[in-house]
Order: C-alpha cells, then sequence, then structure tokens
C-alpha cells in the first residue's frame, strides 16, 4: 500500500464529505431517483461517476496541468458548465411553471447516464479537486502506482456515494412526497441549478 500524506481514513472521509456535500451532482441525483425512479438514478450516478473517473485519470496523467496552464482550455470548461447548468435550471423552472402532470413516457437510461456524464465533465471544479487532492495526499516523487491506487479508492468511494443517494432518494416515503410537492421541489432544483451555474461561471483560477 502507498505511503500518503493524509491518514487514508481522514483522506476518504474528506473525500466522502465532500462528494456528497449539495452541489449540481447530489441534485440531479436526488431530482432524478425521486421523478424517474430508481433506474434513472442509478444510471445517472454511473454517469457521475464515470466523469469524475475521466477527470481523475486526466489529473493522474497530467492533463489538467496542461489545461490550467492553458487558461482558455480551463475557460471553455467553465463556460460550457455553467451554460448547461443554467440549460437544467430553466428545464426545471419551466417544469414548475407548467406543472403538469408526470408522463408514463419511458426514457432510455443512457439519456440519464449522458446527462451525468456531462454534469461531472463540464464542472471545471471537478478538475480541480482532483489536482489538488493528488498534489495533498501524495508525497513529491510518488510511483505512478501510488497515484492509481489513491484514484482507486477515491472513485470507489464516490460510487458509493452517488449511488446510495440514488437509493435513498427513490425509496417510497421520499418518491411519494415529491409527487405530492413537485412543482415546489422543481422550483427549488432551478434555483439550485442557476445558483450553481452562477458559481461555476464567477470562478476563477488563482494565479
Amino acid at each position: 500500500m502507498a505511503e500518503f500524506l493524509i491518514p487514508l481514513p481522514v483522506l476518504l472521509l474528506g473525500w466522502m464529505v465532500a462528494a456528497g456535500s449539495p452541489g449540481p451532482a447530489t441534485l440531479a441525483i436526488s431530482g432524478t431517483s425521486m421523478g424517474h425512479g430508481r433506474t434513472a438514478g442509478t444510471a445517472l450516478s454511473i454517469g457521475i461517476v464515470a466523469g469524475s473517473a475521466s477527470w481523475g485519470m486526466a489529473a493522474a496523467l497530467g492533463f489538467s496541468a496542461v489545461m490550467l496552464a492553458n487558461a482558455w482550455v480551463f475557460e471553455a470548461v467553465r463556460y460550457a458548465g455553467a451554460g448547461y447548468l443554467f440549460f437544467l435550471a430553466l428545464k426545471s423552472l419551466r417544469a414548475a411553471w407548467r406543472n403538469l402532470p408526470p408522463t408514463k413516457t419511458a426514457v432510455p437510461r443512457r439519456r440519464f447516464f449522458l446527462k451525468g456524464l456531462l454534469i461531472h465533465l463540464t464542472n471545471p471544479k471537478a478538475m480541480l479537486a482532483w489536482g489538488s487532492i493528488y498534489a495533498i495526499a501524495l508525497p513529491s516523487g510518488s510511483a505512478p502506482l501510488a497515484v492509481w491506487q489513491l484514484f482507486g479508492m477515491l472513485i470507489l468511494t464516490s460510487g458509493v456515494m452517488f449511488l446510495g443517494y440514488a437509493w435513498l432518494f427513490s425509496v417510497g416515503p421520499v418518491s411519494r412526497g415529491y409527487a405530492a410537492g413537485r412543482r415546489w421541489f422543481e422550483l427549488a432544483f432551478g434555483v439550485l441549478f442557476g445558483a450553481a451555474s452562477l458559481k461555476i461561471l464567477t470562478l476563477r483560477l488563482e494565479t
């Protein structure tokens, strides 16, 4: 087992708290799981984990450093992320305004997977988080094996957190509560997605 600068239990707990804290990913999982069920929420969660894994591998291979050295790439991701979250905000607000009963039309699971993937791939904070965790947890000059061991443990922790959210928010009482107050839930999701969009739009790199 690789040596880390931070005790492993503390490291994993901190990562778990960060992954589970309110944000675009947890908002999307909770809304999808309550509104479309466990299968949809699970598919979206897997997409989010895949997006997180993509940033984690990119950071491990040094691609995130290349992005940070070329500010225009970071800016492109930042604007794309803000735009996508703004789109989700408008979609939720439109649903709240129309307040139509949910349709019975089945939505392919791949659409939920792609939604989760896009949420994380267009989130520059995810890229910064992976680069930061490697920097603070690994000693200088660590072997590639240590980097990949850390990556494996962190992505597994993320998977447990996100899939746990999908299962939690799809249980009967929670789903029924969502159905009863669907309009207000959608309104809240719209506001929160909008706030997340604004937060990413105003994100700046430290120089």
